[in-house]
């Protein structure tokens, strides 16, 4: 890589962290990881400290690293809402929430929960 192309270390730790994010969760779902991880390991897992990441995150998109993670699982879990017909429960159950919990989280987020995004949305 030329110096021109090279990435600045804030560019490279955000690179690194959505990637990882983007990896981890498919392997929630997948099953292959059994829960998500904390914000802590994460950062272990990509050699930084926790309060590097993020700071580095938190100047670089002005929001907490743990916004994106939130969203990123709700972009999944809206993803197979749509296109599975897995029940409600089922979604919930493979990102590793109980249902209840599961639909709390979900309309913090999206301000519905699960059936009434599902229903709206599915003809």
């Amino acid at each position: 890589m030329t110096k021109s192309k090279q990435l600045s270390r804030s560019d490279e730790i955000s690179v690194d962290y959505f990637h990882f994010l983007d990896h981890h969760i498919n392997e929630v779902v997948t099953g292959k990881a059994l829960s998500f991880l904390e914000l802590n390991e994460i950062a272990s897992e990509l050699a930084i400290s926790h309060q590097h990441l993020s700071d580095t995150i938190q100047k670089k998109f002005g929001q907490h690293p743990c916004y994106f993670y939130d969203h990123k699982i709700i972009e999944v879990a809206k993803k197979m809402l749509l296109e599975t017909n897995l029940s409600i429960a089922e979604v919930a159950r493979r990102l590793t929430y109980d249902p209840s919990n599961f639909s709390k989280f979900f309309k913090k987020f999206t301000g519905e929960t699960p059936g009434k995004f599902r229903k709206k949305t599915v003809p």
